[in-house]
């Protein structure tokens, strides 16, 4: 008897190319209180800076980041009843693009590993992204079905992060370190508020550290910290008489 073949067995499901879109309304709808200006910077941030991490875990470039993308994690009618939609996700060990083609969504019963770290941006009052009410409440929908090993919950207005470890089964809220920070040891970094500007906006943002806190830059502020170190050779090799070349 021949075992069946798991690729026959899933084309009754649909595929990331057949269901709505990040751009759908179940994303514009998930907040009563709507979005903010300053919640796709804070996506960019986030990716734009772990990117050199993340290049070393993955040599071979098999993960995905969604910013705003839906995670399917049951079939509903309308199918955008089963998606959560988090504003920020990473998921290992699963390829960037599709049959070739850029990831729409995120389909978890086709492709079962689950994100390693689920983020919230509040704008509401929070109750959402902590509402535990079975099968409907995103933080049960976290907790109990897609299963991030660490969620959490980012309030600029606050300027506080809350971050969830999940142990056996339910979400510990994690303890900050002395840097009040919070440990992703698997990810080897730390996560926390930082007080600065980006993109002309001065705010709380949510950054990340390695584990001996030191913050990781953006591409921008990489490119920045190596003009000013390049200005600083060229001053003294000035002050020793000796004229660098440009």
């Amino acid at each position: 008897m021949t075992s069946a073949n798991p690729v026959t067995d899933l084309t009754p499901f649909p595929d990331h190319t057949q269901l709505p879109e990040s751009d759908g309304t179940f994303v514009f709808a998930k907040r009563a209180g709507g979005k903010n200006f300053q919640e796709h910077p804070q996506s960019i941030l986030l990716t734009d800076s772990i990117k050199p991490i993340l290049q070393q875990r993955h040599p071979d470039g098999q993960y995905c980041i969604g910013q705003d993308s839906g995670i399917y994690w049951r079939m509903t009618e309308p199918p955008e009843k089963g998606a959560a939609a988090p504003d920020w996700f990473y998921v290992p060990n699963v390829p960037p693009l599709l049959d070739g083609q850029t990831r729409r969504s995120y389909v978890l019963w086709r492709e079962f590993i689950a994100p390693l770290i689920v983020l919230e941006f509040v704008s509401g009052d929070g109750s959402e992204e902590r509402d535990k009410t079975p099968w409907k409440g995103k933080f049960w929908i976290y907790e109990q079905v897609i299963r991030p090993p660490f969620y959490g919950i980012y309030e600029v207005n606050k300027a506080s992060v809350e971050v969830y470890h999940l142990i056996e089964g339910q979400y510990q809220l994690l303890p900050a370190n002395e840097r009040g920070h919070y440990a992703i040891h698997p990810l080897g970094v730390e996560l926390g508020i930082w007080q600065g500007e980006y993109q002309n906006m001065q705010l709380p943002w949510l950054r990340w550290w390695d584990l001996q806190g030191n913050l990781l830059l953006t591409g921008e502020e990489r490119a920045e910290q190596e003009r000013q170190r390049a200005e600083r050779l060229m001053a003294q090799l000035r002050s020793l008489g000796v004229e660098p070349e440009v």
